[in-house]
C-alpha cells in the first residue's frame, strides 16, 4: 500500500490551536507548481489565515489516475515548493480511505472542533464543483474562497455552485472575515494569476 512510503507525520493533520482560522487546499499537485503557491499565497494574505493546509490527496475520483505520480513524491515537491511556516504539508486523507472531499471535511470539522476552517479552491474547478460527490454538503461544512485562475475569471456566473447559494455569497472587499462566517459561505477573489498547469507541465516532461 503506497501509504507505507510516506512518513506517518503525514498521515494525520497538522497541529493547530483552537480559536485558529485554517485554510483547506486539497489536490493531487501532480506536480505541484507556482500557479498552486500563488493560489496558496493570496489565501493566507486576503483571508487572515493562521495556517494553510496543502492537502496532497491520494488521487482525483474525476480523474484519470493512470499518470498519478507516486504520494510520496508530490509531498517532497510540495515541501519544496512551499517554504512558507504557516503552509503544513499533509496528505491524511490517505489515512482516511475516501477520496471524496466531503468526506474529508465531514472528518475534520468531527476531529477539530474549535478552528474556523475555510475550503479554498481554484476557479477552474468550478465548472464541474456540482459534479463532485454530496458537494451541497461540502457548500454546507465550511465557508469557501474561490481564488481567480486564469480563463476563469467569469466562472461564477454560470457555475451550479454559485447560482445555486448565491444568497450566500460574501463580498471580496470581506474576505478577510470569511472565517467568522457561518456556512454556507462563499467569496470569489480576484487577483494575480499564474497560467501554470500540472497538466502542461506533465506534457512537457517537467
Amino acid at each position: 500500500m503506497e501509504s507505507a512510503s510516506v512518513a506517518p507525520r503525514y498521515l494525520s493533520m497538522p497541529h493547530v490551536e483552537r480559536g485558529m482560522a485554517v485554510g483547506l487546499f486539497g489536490g493531487s499537485f501532480n506536480p505541484p507548481h507556482e500557479g498552486h503557491l500563488l493560489v496558496a499565497e493570496i489565501a493566507l494574505r486576503r483571508l487572515g489565515l493562521d495556517q494553510l493546509w496543502w492537502m496532497v490527496t491520494p488521487g482525483n475520483p474525476l480523474k484519470s489516475r493512470t499518470e498519478l505520480a507516486p504520494l510520496a513524491d508530490r509531498i517532497t515537491l510540495s515541501e519544496k515548493l512551499a517554504q512558507d511556516p504557516r503552509i503544513k504539508i499533509t496528505a491524511f486523507e490517505q489515512a482516511l480511505g475516501s477520496p471524496y472531499t466531503a468526506h474529508t471535511l465531514a472528518h475534520v470539522r468531527r476531529h477539530r472542533p474549535g478552528i474556523h476552517f475555510i475550503w479554498i479552491m481554484g476557479a477552474d474547478s468550478l465548472r464541474t464543483f456540482h459534479r463532485w460527490q454530496k458537494w451541497r454538503s461540502i457548500v454546507q461544512t465550511f465557508p469557501i474562497a474561490v481564488i481567480d485562475r486564469p480563463g476563469s475569471t467569469l466562472s461564477f456566473l454560470s457555475s451550479r455552485m454559485t447560482r445555486t447559494f448565491d444568497y450566500a455569497r460574501v463580498d471580496e472587499d470581506d474576505a478577510g472575515i470569511l472565517w467568522r462566517k457561518t456556512a454556507p459561505a462563499w467569496t470569489f477573489i480576484h487577483g494575480p494569476r499564474s497560467g501554470l498547469s500540472s497538466t502542461s507541465l506533465r506534457l512537457a516532461g517537467t
